[in-house]
């Protein structure tokens, strides 16, 4: 694992990259892989966007990223592989934004340890809200912050209203 210095001079290159795509920056890591070092960045959209990052914007934030490395001394001499891509629909619910990123879509809240009445009822359905106080399904149930450990988007197929947005993870690798 890469020291935190490295992943801050990582972050401080990468995030206005992003930003200027119109993205976030989610994550870095990076890896030893043999005599090279894998870098994953993962973007997303903003907290105020539903839907998924697209193939293109991906591949153009990888490119600007690439380059701004190329030119940058933040990984040293040390070869390595660089891979952007976008937070799959499997990534947990662990951030207020990632709730809000979520609206419109069937999610499965998942209870912190020890609070009592969780139930599949009382914790799936369609997330209509997120504000201050927690979250709220389209049927005006409605759960507190302090209660929900994190969640995760539930798939569904054949949804008449559903488009391509369904949280695919993208990847657009390359090496330098």
């Amino acid at each position: 694992m890469a020291g935190t210095s490295q992943v801050d001079g990582l972050r401080a290159l990468a995030e206005p990259l992003a930003a200027d795509a119109g993205l976030v920056l989610e994550d870095i890591t990076v890896t030893p892989a043999g005599k090279r070092r894998v870098v994953r960045i993962v973007v997303d959209l903003p907290e105020d966007r539903t839907g998924g990052v697209g193939l293109d914007i991906v591949a153009e934030v990888s490119r600007s990223i690439s380059a701004a490395l190329e030119d940058s001394d933040v990984l040293g001499q040390q070869p390595f592989t660089l891979e952007v891509s976008s937070p799959g629909v499997s990534r947990p619910l662990t951030e207020r934004r990632h709730w809000m990123r979520a609206r419109g879509r069937m999610v499965k809240a998942e209870g912190v340890p020890g609070v009592k009445g969780w139930t599949s009822a009382r914790s799936t359905g369609r997330l209509a809200v997120v504000d201050d106080e927690g979250i709220g399904f389209d049927d005006g149930r409605r759960l507190p912050w302090d209660e929900i450990a994190r969640g995760l988007v539930q798939v569904e197929f054949g949804r008449a209203d559903a488009d391509d947005e369904a949280g695919t993870e993208h990847d657009e690798e390359g090496e330098a």
